[in-house]
């Protein structure tokens, strides 16, 4: 009898705890404090992106005398590596509370932190599963000209220990990739453009990261309905992509310029459909620019439909790269010959969408997205 009423109490005890979440806020405040107000065992996924404390001697200069907009902001700045590493356990220590037993942990640093802080993790009990370098397709020169042009940030992804479950879908990051297995060398640009938030002219946040590198954690790494948190939420970009997933989100952001910011930025994300969340479920050589990086860095909108140069065969992008058309998947290449009945089917060329009022093939806008990327 105790054996049959134990798994709808277990249920119960679930949706209770997610019921007490602060789901879709930010909470204001240190995060330290902020994450002990959460429930244990109550978040599938933490994305942080902490402070680098990056130790910069004084301000920047480029050649020509110009100031290098660089990361001074009193957050990233602490008295030595001792406080830093407090800060840094403390922080790591409530996020391993609060992450559920099959719950993961994503963090990204450069050189000057992410290799202490891959040690705090392994020494707390977490099992990393891969280290991803985010190779930057943009990157900021080395103005000095004293070292190797800094190109590229680490992202740690880790489980719970070394038994533990986890989520990766496999399958979803092979197809966003062209049907190559996704590697763990993304190369993405830097945040700029219309993504990048701007008040009066100068950046809401000196190290806003680009939706894209949140878009492939999140659709990799959660499901939809999962709840992610972020301890250092800045302008929100993972509240946004969350958002756009369909993932439930819970930010931590001391700073009321940042929170003001991100709160307006998710209000505008548009949540994707529930067919375009559908990720592909089956497997299948890829350009330098995959198809789903357009869809990543918002080139195509998951959603989007696209159709033959005729406009007799159609089919709606979905968030993971794939085609669907009526009862049948696939990726760009596959689905098209599938629905032309050929053996073979080049569907960067095939397919075509409306880009500025004209009808282009989505070849056009992947050379777009390459010259808009070149160094």
């Amino acid at each position: 009898m105790a054996q049959t009423l134990l798994k709808p109490r277990a249920a119960q005890a679930q949706a209770d705890v997610r019921a007490a979440l602060p789901l879709g806020q930010i909470i204001a405040g240190d995060c330290v404090e902020a994450m002990r107000s959460l429930p244990s065992a109550s978040v599938d996924l933490v994305f942080a992106d902490p402070p680098y404390n990056l130790q910069l001697g004084g301000d920047l200069s480029r050649p020509d005398g110009s100031h290098v907009d660089a990361v001074t902001d009193h957050w990233d700045q602490f008295d030595s590596f001792a406080v830093y590493d407090k800060f840094t356990r403390e922080w790591l220590t409530e996020a391993r509370r609060v992450l559920k037993p099959d719950g993961a942990l994503w963090v990204i640093g450069s050189y000057h932190n992410i290799f202490r802080l891959g040690a705090m993790m392994q020494d707390m009990g977490f099992w990393i599963l891969n280290d991803v370098v985010w190779r930057k397709a943009n990157p900021m020169p080395n103005f000095k000209g004293t070292r190797f042009t800094n190109a590229h940030e680490t992202l740690i992804w880790a489980s719970m220990g070394e038994k533990a479950r986890y989520t990766f879908n496999y399958t979803a990051m092979k197809t966003l990739n062209d049907e190559l297995q996704m590697r763990s060398d993304w190369v993405l640009p830097i945040c700029n453009g219309q993504e990048r938030l701007k008040k009066g002219g100068t950046k809401v946040h000196p190290t806003q990261k680009p939706e894209a590198l949140l878009y492939r954690v999140m659709l990799a790494t959660t499901n939809k309905g999962d709840v992610v948190l972020d301890p250092f939420f800045g302008t929100g970009t993972t509240g946004a992509v969350a958002k756009r997933l369909g993932r439930q989100w819970i930010g931590c952001e001391r700073e009321s310029n940042y929170r003001e910011a991100a709160l307006e930025r998710i209000e505008m994300a548009l949540e994707l459909d529930e067919s375009a969340l559908k990720t592909m479920q089956s497997p299948r050589s890829a350009p330098k620019v995959a198809f789903g990086t357009l869809i990543e860095t918002g080139w195509i909108a998951a959603g989007t439909v696209i159709t033959d140069k005729k406009r007799r065969l159609s089919a709606t992008v979905r968030a993971d790269g794939s085609l669907v058309s009526g009862t049948e998947i696939g990726s760009i290449h596959g689905l098209g010959a599938k629905l032309q009945g050929a053996p073979a089917c080049n569907g960067w060329t095939f397919w075509h969408i409306e880009h500025q009022g004209e009808v282009k093939p989505i070849d056009a806008l992947r050379k777009l997205y390459l010259l808009a990327t070149e160094d």
